[in-house]
């Protein structure tokens, strides 16, 4: 019979698994365990994961007999109530499971797991007649080191999978495999430097001093120890050494004889602000009133959209409206949609509010980013600026959500699940905290724009620039009529190089917009016309000049650049299409004296590679700034006088619902950084087709009227935000089994939804990483059929294929909110 006084806690693993698992909480951790701590428990035959309490109850699982939980790690819950309502709300909108969530939300630092470690036999008699090569090299290499990790073997033969070879080895009991549970987060550590308690008098300091006379090079240390130490700081080994010219032996000599103690002491991986130094910024008459005019919103609705055109000035009503935030003891997360922003915007809003500030996004290591959920989570950072990821901090008391630049693509999660936005994610966590949000673009989403239109949302409007900046002049350029575009020398036309010359001998400087990195989009023959494809993906492979390379953008996979034809033999292999690096080469060729710089992914490396860039451009040290869409992102820059865009026709020729709305929003965008506050700015579009009426739009900066035409289109043909989108995304290795079973589902789903479901259809390209790929199409209305329907029926169908010895191996996962 069930023991009806145990206790069992349903636990959320990091794995896709629908349900929660219930596990048996041993007595003598029951009075530790509650909901949101961590625990470490089994899960299948032999790994152990970092599993996070969800519910305790005393209900015995009747399916199956639960295992024991191994250990608890914490004292106080890691995960609050208010997270566990925002993971919930996700996993249930952006059908995925809680496990997804856990892995998107909580740092790798946090998540324990276990790894295989392989032994030898303790019988083994070390005879190796019956071992091949590779088993002979992994029994010789345990001889030595007596233990390896299953990525040391798959090193050590230079295989990755090693897996059979393994199961060989126990059966011949040559080995045993383990699990060993992998640390997680370290604290960090320095050493410092501390003077012997025995040499605290002045007497011993002096002896001490005349017995290393004869030691010089000690002496120095010495010297520079009590000149550094008289600062009144703490001083440790490194900065000890850095200053003595590293000299080992002495200093380690020193320790030896007992004049140093060595000391462990636990430091902190993040670097915060200084005190802030900047007051409050002065609000120009619009802009207090469109900032009154946010609060008015606010008492009736928890999210406003503040529609401002570029340089309007949004910031510095952000920054007042985070102060009163403050003010009230509230804690404040600002979102920006990629890290290309923070570095400009971290440094303006700590020059406000100086160690308040906390930033947090993905090239953070995991170390720091424990260490930022640790202070987060005791309240020592009110102000947070991040990325998408930082919606799943564990706030004590927010008070506002800023989302920055609401309408970027950047905050939609595409892969892997959980495939959240974090703008609208956001606005319902604002709503669990109590909290109030403010989403601010210039160029709005059609969504939040409809929102506003029909009262969901609070709307402001701020149509002027701040300080008397004039909007840019912008103009046309006909590249099918320019000479320099027509003789191929340049993608850059004849009226875009004059003004690249007027801006520089003006002393201005220059941005210039083309979506598309790398130095040409193929390399063509032209002797037979073959084109050099990804081993992985359908699509042609991307020319790097800079990294001699060709290099698949979607799964990574590169191969030098092809000189000679592997179809034909001929040595006549031309590039078509054009990217950033020719651009960057190009003016480099037009403008010998100028200082030319790049902004994609490739070009913005490391951690602080976006950061660096953007200094330099913004303390002059760049004269042009040639880039992807990183370059439209908001950023601001005094000194910008001409920006130009590259191939307009590219952006608005795109076979997807959203390409209108994108092309106009990176125009708009990227032509707001141009501008100065004495000097109207000039942005120049080149394109082919001068007619299309976005380009229009964009001349006159005309949103109302996109909006309204876009709409319309939207109303006409079922998108949203009139209805709401649910794709399936099937995956196999394949392509014939993966069209079957897209067809038995979409005959699934066609019986239960009817026409919201549309045909099978393979996109383009139609395989990637290795796997050929079929989507489904649901239209749902926004009242009516709900989302827990179609989990229902996606569950049914996944059944439906694992039945099927054919199709069970075919990968399904559903996308709410696509695009």
């Amino acid at each position: 019979m069930p023991d009806s006084q145990a206790t069992y806690a349903e636990v959320v693993l990091p794995l896709a698994v629908p349900k929660l698992y219930t596990y048996l909480i041993p007595p003598e951790l029951a009075d530790h365990a509650t909901p949101g701590i961590r625990a470490v428990v089994q899960f299948g035959a032999r790994r152990f994961y970092t599993a996070i309490i969800w519910r305790i109850h005393n209900q015995e699982p009747e399916t199956y007999r639960p295992k024991v939980i191994e250990a608890l790690l914490d004292d106080h819950p890691v995960v609050d109530a208010n997270q566990m309502k925002l993971w919930e709300w996700i996993a249930d909108y952006y059908l995925c499971t809680l496990g997804d969530v856990m892995n998107a939300a909580l740092p790798a630092g946090m998540k324990l797991e276990s790894e295989t470690i392989v032994m030898l036999h303790p019988h083994f008699n070390h005879s190796y007649e019956n071992l091949d090569d590779d088993g002979y090299l992994v029994a010789e290499a345990l001889s030595v080191q007596h233990q390896l990790k299953v990525k040391d073997v798959q090193e050590l033969l230079g295989k990755k999978t090693v897996y059979p070879l393994l199961r060989q080895l126990i059966d011949l009991k040559v080995v045993v495999l383990e699990e060993s549970i992998r640390e997680g987060y370290k604290p960090k550590t320095e050493q410092v430097v501390k003077l012997a308690e025995e040499y605290s008098s002045q007497k011993a300091r002096q002896a001490l001093f005349d017995e290393l006379s004869r030691a010089p090079k000690q002496l120095d240390i010495l010297m520079n120890y009590f000149h550094m130490a008289s600062l009144g700081k703490r001083l440790t080994k490194g900065e000890l050494l850095e200053a003595t010219g590293r000299n080992y032996s002495a200093f380690n000599r020193m320790v030896e004889r007992g004049i140093f103690v060595l000391e462990e002491e636990t430091v902190s991986r993040i670097h915060t602000a200084e005190e802030s130094g900047s007051g409050m910024p002065e609000l120009s008459a619009i802009q207090q009133e469109a900032m009154d005019s946010i609060r008015q919103h606010w008492e009736q609705k928890d999210a406003v959209l503040l529609h401002g055109v570029t340089s309007s000035g949004k910031t510095e009503i952000y920054i007042r409206l985070m102060q009163e935030a403050l003010d009230a003891g509230k804690q404040v997360l600002y979102l920006l949609p990629e890290i290309a922003l923070t570095a400009q915007m971290v440094q303006r809003l700590q020059r406000v509010f100086g160690k308040e500030t906390g930033i947090y996004h993905s090239r953070f290591s995991a170390m720091e980013r424990v260490e930022i959920w640790q202070h987060v989570q005791a309240g020592r950072f009110q102000v947070l600026i991040g990325a998408r990821s930082a919606l799943f901090l564990p706030f004590r008391n927010l008070g506002l959500v800023i989302v920055d630049e609401e309408h970027d693509r950047s905050y939609k999660q595409f892969d892997p699940a959980p495939r959240y936005n974090a703008r609208d994610s956001a606005i319902l966590m604002a709503s669990i905290y109590g909290a109030k949000v403010l989403l601010g673009s210039a160029t709005p989403s059609i969504e939040s724009y409809y929102n506003a239109r029909q009262g969901k949302y609070g709307l402001v409007e701020l149509m002027q620039r701040y300080g008397g900046v004039q909007m840019p002049e912008l103009r046309l350029v006909d590249v099918t009529k320019s000479a320099r575009v027509a003789d191929s020398s340049t993608h850059l036309s004849e009226v875009l190089v004059g003004a690249i010359k007027d801006a520089l001998d003006q002393r201005e400087q220059v941005i210039l917009f083309r979506n598309r990195r790398g130095y040409a989009s193929m390399l063509v023959c032209g002797t037979c016309g073959h084109t050099p494809e990804c081993k992985n993906c359908d699509i042609s492979l991307t020319y790097h000049r800079y990294a001699n390379q060709l290099r698949c953008h979607y799964c990574g996979y590169h191969i030098p650049t092809v000189v000679e034809c592997p179809a034909c033999g001929a040595h006549n292999m031309r590039v078509m299409g054009f990217g950033t690096e020719k651009i960057e080469d190009e003016l480099k060729l037009l403008f010998e004296h100028a200082k030319v710089g790049r902004l994609d992914l490739d070009a913005a490396k490391g951690k602080h590679g976006h950061a660096q860039i953007i200094s330099d451009f913004e303390q002059g040290r760049l004269d042009i700034l040639v880039g992807t869409q990183m370059v439209t992102k908001g950023l601001d820059f005094e000194r910008v006088g001409l920006v130009g865009i590259l191939s307009a026709d590219q952006l608005m020729y795109f076979p997807e619902f959203r390409a209108h709305e994108r092309a106009f929003q990176l125009m708009v965008q990227v032509a707001g950084r141009s501008g100065r506050k004495h000097k109207q700015g000039k942005v120049l579009i080149q394109a082919r087709n001068l007619t299309h009426p976005i380009l229009h739009m964009v001349l006159q900066n005309d949103y109302v009227r996109f909006y309204e035409e876009e709409i319309a289109q939207r109303r006409k043909f079922s998108y949203p935000p009139i209805v709401r989108l649910v794709q399936l995304h099937l995956r196999h290795k394949e392509s014939d089994r993966v069209l079957q079973a897209a067809r038995q589902v979409y005959m699934l789903l066609q019986r239960h939804l009817g026409k919201r479901v549309y045909d099978p259809v393979v996109p383009s390209p139609a395989r990637l990483r290795g796997l050929f790929l079929a989507d489904i199409l649901i239209k749902l209305e926004r009242k009516g059929t709900t989302l827990h329907r179609v989990r229902d029926l996606i569950r049914q169908a996944e059944l439906l294929l694992a039945q099927d010895s054919k199709l069970k191996s075919v990968q399904i996962f559903a996308d709410a909110d696509p695009y």
